[in-house]
């Protein structure tokens, strides 16, 4: 139908960008947008949620970027920020310091991609794929408010909703030392 009359859909696509506690798991931002916002330029809306220290950032290629380093040592010098550089990333003679940036290409000439994802833990990112496949499990792939304003609150409450339910759910596991003899 759009292409035969020129009709522009009336269907608009919103993205949700989350901040995880990789250890708890739990929602810690949140920032809701349209379909035209771009991943990287959400990093300072989900910082200024967070009260705590960082120690780690990781995110996937699409928040590669200076931009995102400079935002998240901004927030919390000593924080390791860990996002896989593009295929084609040379490292940047002209800089001062060999930047954590710098520092990943280099890992991942060396030693190949895989053994730096070991190496920085990069496999926590997957826990933000697991806490959308969450949301949309349990909440659900559609929003029911109408308007943008509506639909950011209808967001939070259901972040707010999944955190309370995986503090209830989620179990504590203690190692028990057994004796064998």
């Amino acid at each position: 139908m759009e292409e035969k009359h020129g009709a522009e859909s009336r269907r608009r696509w919103r993205k949700l960008h989350l901040a995880l506690d990789a250890d708890s798991g739990e929602i810690i931002a949140h920032v809701m947008t349209d379909q035209d916002a771009g991943d990287a330029t959400q990093v300072e809306a989900l910082l200024d949620q967070i009260d705590d220290p960082i120690g780690q950032f990781t995110a996937d290629g699409a928040y590669d970027g200076n931009p995102t380093y400079e935002a998240v040592t901004k927030r919390s010098a000593g924080a390791a920020v860990v996002i896989p550089p593009r295929a084609n990333a040379v490292e940047q003679p002209d800089a001062d310091l060999f930047s954590q940036r710098d520092h990943h290409i280099a890992a991942i000439n060396a030693d190949g991609r895989m053994k730096w994802q070991a190496a920085t833990d990069y496999g926590k990112r997957s826990l933000v794929e697991t806490a959308i496949g969450r949301y949309k499990s349990i909440i659900g792939h559609r929003l029911r408010a109408r308007s943008f304003a509506t639909q950011q609150t209808e967001v939070a409450i259901n972040c707010s909703s999944l955190n309370r339910m995986l503090a209830c759910a989620r179990p504590k596991s203690v190692r028990c030392e057994t004796d064998t003899a």
